[in-house]
């Protein structure tokens, strides 16, 4: 049952995307172009999203419990640091170039854009280099084992 749910959410989640323009390199790029030909439609899809998100939020962290885990999986950390703000400048640096963010560049990939396995294959590939480094770091005592086998496991799933 957790499987087909998985499933149906991600069709809705694509859908989403497809109707508000997400998987559209082009409307992307417009969008991020404010002192060029600024095309401000998809801040209205983000701000639905956003308006969406959080009354949904509110009414599902009021239950005992998800549906399909035993408790919510709820963020640990709240400090801002260097590997933050440089993942989220390395993330909008290639959203400006490519015009494509993970869950859309998968979405589009299924509706046959040639550029989308580009852009998925060197994100896997980012993903993997850092799991390595991590290790490697680990290895030489730079960050705790524990860390870098946790980003491990999460790059090769």
């Amino acid at each position: 049952m957790r499987l087909v749910v998985s499933y149906l959410c991600g069709l809705v989640f694509g859908a989403g995307l497809v109707i508000g323009g997400m998987t559209q390199p082009a409307k992307v790029v417009g969008f991020l172009d404010i002192a060029g030909h600024w095309d401000p439609s998809l801040a209205m899809v983000m701000i639905g999203a956003i308006a969406a998100y959080a009354v949904a939020y509110r009414l599902i962290t009021r239950l005992p419990a998800p549906a399909f885990a035993e408790s919510f999986a709820m963020p640990q950390r709240s400090d801002i640091d260097a590997k933050l703000v440089g993942g989220a400048a390395l993330f909008g640096i290639g959203w400006g170039l490519s015009g494509f963010c993970p869950g859309p560049a998968v979405t589009s990939i299924a509706a046959g854009s040639l550029a989308a396995p580009a852009f998925v294959l060197a994100m896997v590939a980012g993903m993997l280099v850092y799991a390595r480094v991590a290790e490697s770091s680990a290895a030489a005592g730079n960050i705790e084992s524990e860390t870098a086998a946790k980003i491990v496991l999460e790059a090769d799933a």
